[in-house]
């Protein structure tokens, strides 16, 4: 019999998933200069495209959660794996825009699995202390996957092609699925139904939910804002050829994957001397978001040097308060309703994946530039300020079973 799989292996599997994960959304970005001249689609169109993925990622996230939950995060996990990797692969035989939709869309099926799971994972198998140091492992990863996607799509899409890159991704993420369905976890998990913790309408009710959503969202704009469009901008606005803006795009979501798994391991140390996370974390989002309003600005004003830095800055700025983002889900909702509170969190989220990418193509279409979309993006970092700061509880474990008579009291009352 198999042992269990150790935090290490745990944490470097689902790590490992989530890479893969960004990686394959994030090639399209990447491809969309050759794209737009392959195909001979519109900003508005390559928007759209850049968007469907997150329709369908968003109306499954909750059903991951509940599944992963249900029945072993580890399998709903590897079962997305296949299914996107799969997606990747036929991408490099599309051969137009509605086929291409069509992919997206079961690309966004696929990852939708991803977060839900791997924070059920890390709730339900790791112990309080070892949260932090995981969540910035998984944020490094996850965080890496577009500087690597990138580096390696703009180096080898000009010289064999766009298709031959989806073609061989889809296939490499493909071999990783069977080792994540065939880990092994603890029978505590296995025992562990939905019915087991809170009912979804008592999870519905928490403010801290709806806090972490909105800050999610406010986040994700100016993240996917910029995952989506950055090599175009580069390279249409900033005139940089394909190499520069690969080396540019990738070094900076380097250095966003690096501030991030030092935030993990701060963090850790901030905890491990006794004191609340609660503090720590919630001044990482809000310098994020004020960060970020700062960095939009930049980048659509200063010269190319100064953008190129206002990038880095914003870069920095998300790495930093990242491992927080699922670590507080994980903390405030515990082993029984991680799975779905990170699928609703997420789900809400990951909105700001179907309006970014769409708005900013139909915003350039109209007029020619990607200023008010950088405005647009920094002005919604207000919303972020409201849900991390004011709208969020402190960050300690919620007490369900009390917060379920407080709910059966205003009931009767």
């Amino acid at each position: 019999m198999r042992a269990p799989a150790g935090p290490v292996r745990l944490v470097l599997l689902s790590s490992a998933a989530l890479l893969i994960n960004y990686i394959d959304r994030g090639n399209l970005a990447t491809a969309v200069p050759l794209i737009h001249d392959d195909l001979g689609l519109s900003h508005t169109q390559i928007g759209v495209l850049l968007s469907a993925f997150y329709y369908s990622y968003v109306l499954c996230m909750l059903p991951a959660g509940w599944l992963g939950e249900r029945y072993g995060a580890q399998r709903v996990l590897a079962a997305g794996l296949a299914i996107w990797s799969l997606a990747t692969l036929f991408t490099g035989l599309a051969a137009g825009f509605w086929a291409l939709l069509l992919l997206r869309l079961l690309l966004g099926v696929g990852e939708s699995a991803a977060f839900p799971c791997s924070s059920q994972l890390f709730a339900s198998q790791l112990r309080p202390a070892q949260l932090d140091v995981a969540n910035g492992v998984l944020g490094f990863a996850y965080l890496v996957g577009p500087a690597i996607g990138t580096v390696l799509g703009g180096l080898l899409m000009p010289r064999y092609g766009w298709r031959a890159v989806f073609v061989l991704f889809g296939a490499v993420s493909l071999l990783f699925a069977w080792p994540l369905y065939r880990m092994r976890l603890r029978e505590a998990v296995q025992s562990t139904a939905a019915d087991a913790g809170p009912s979804l309408g008592l999870i519905l009710k928490q403010r801290g939910l709806w806090g972490a959503s909105l800050g999610l969202f406010a986040s994700n704009y100016n993240f996917y804002f910029i995952l989506s469009w950055l090599p175009d901008y580069l390279v249409k606005e900033r005139a940089l050829s394909m190499g520069k803006m690969a080396a540019v795009a990738g070094s900076a979501y380097l250095i966003n994957a690096l501030s991030a798994l030092a935030a993990g391991w701060v963090v850790a140390a901030w905890t491990r001397s006794g004191r609340s996370p609660n503090v720590f974390y919630k001044s990482l989002q809000a310098f994020a978001n004020i960060a970020s309003m700062l960095a939009m600005a930049g980048m659509m004003v200063l010269p190319v040097e100064g953008c190129i830095a206002c990038l880095c800055l914003f870069e920095i700025a998300i790495g930093l308060a990242s491992p927080g983002i699922y670590a507080i889900a994980q903390i405030l909702a515990g082993p029984t309703a991680t799975g779905r509170w990170v699928g609703i969190q997420n789900g809400f989220g990951n909105l700001a994946g179907i309006f970014a990418p769409m708005i900013t193509g139909v915003l350039f279409d109209v007029t020619g530039h990607f200023a008010s979309a950088f405005v647009l993006a920094g002005a919604l970092n207000v919303l972020g300020l409201i849900g991390w700061v004011w709208m969020l509880p402190r960050i300690e474990p919620l007490d369900w079973s009390r917060a379920g008579r407080q709910a059966q009291v205003v009931q009767v009352v």
